[in-house]
């Protein structure tokens, strides 16, 4: 029993079908169940009913002696789990040999945000050059609208309406949503959508496009927002979800509507946004900190 098990093939066409997982998602399930299948090979299991909690367990016990992170192991029981609850489903299985095992707590760390005084010091030039309005289109889509990286390479022309200040994107999951464009991003990309032209060399449906006229990669505009942000004096690092995360913080904090910024940054469940509550705390306590008179402790 192993990877070319014919239920691990129904399992995989299942997630890239059924479920729509991307290439990457479905990489890393067959990376999971790959290292789940070279563990119990040792206890010579021949079917997926002789797979038994307490292999689970031990499985669980041999990830954290090969120093295995939380995080890491939290998504590999994740994936094991979602694999036996398919083979419940097409009744190979009466339980599911996961369910129930304890996966080590992840540490929460709050993501890092640019205050608005950076935000401001970001986008305080007035640029002519080519290049340099596609990167300053390219970081309003980011901060203004709080693209993943994905959403913003993958914006085609027919998914702007400049005219109803409107983006339409394509999030995790294949799903779609409709976003608001502010008043600098559509100047930004008019800006922007003029020259575009003149770096065409065949028909091209993507908004962002490099010299050549060809779609721009994640990773160039990974590096292009780096770039920028040392060109500015940022003292932080800059990156695509840094601007994401400021986008969703300063939301926050100014509307307080937490279900609204679940809408905008495309999360399926509320329990992801509210990390930006603890942002929002965060700032509140440091601000109170600073501030108030019974905050401080009088000198002895």
């Amino acid at each position: 029993m192993d990877g070319s098990d014919k239920s691990v093939a129904r399992f995989f066409h299942y997630l890239d079908f059924e479920k729509r997982y991307s290439s990457h998602t479905c990489s890393a399930y067959q990376r999971d169940l790959n290292n789940f299948f070279e563990f119990i090979s040792r206890y010579e299991i021949n079917s997926w009913q002789a797979v038994t909690i307490h292999h689970s367990r031990q499985y669980v016990t041999y990830l954290h002696q090969q120093k295995q992170s939380a995080k890491s192991i939290q998504r590999k029981l994740s994936s094991l789990r979602s694999f036996f609850r398919y083979l419940m489903r097409e009744n190979i299985l009466e339980a599911n040999p996961v369910e129930g095992v304890k996966a080590p707590k992840v540490e929460k760390h709050l993501p890092k945000v640019l205050d608005v005084d950076q935000v401001q010091q970001l986008f305080a030039r007035n640029e002519s050059d080519p290049l340099l309005l596609r990167d300053l289109a390219m970081l309003e889509l980011l901060y203004g609208s709080g693209l993943r990286l994905s959403e913003l390479v993958g914006v085609n022309l027919s998914d702007i309406d400049l005219s109803d200040h409107s983006l339409r994107v394509t999030g995790k999951g294949s799903k779609t949503r409709l976003l608001p464009l502010g008043k600098m991003a559509t100047i930004a990309l008019e800006k922007w959508l003029v020259v575009r032209l003149d770096w065409l060399k065949i028909e091209q449906t993507a908004v962002f496009i490099t010299k050549k006229g060809t779609r721009i990669s994640p990773r160039s505009v990974q590096t292009r927002l780096q770039y920028w942000g040392k060109k500015q004096g940022l003292s932080t690092g800059l990156h695509p979800h840094r601007l994401r995360h400021s986008f969703a913080s300063h939301l926050l904090e100014s509307s307080g509507d937490i279900r609204s910024v679940q809408e905008l940054l495309g999360h399926a469940n509320l329990t992801t946004t509210q990390i930006y509550t603890q942002l929002d705390y965060q700032h509140l306590a440091q601000v109170y900190d600073q501030a108030h008179p019974r905050a401080k402790k009088k000198p002895t």
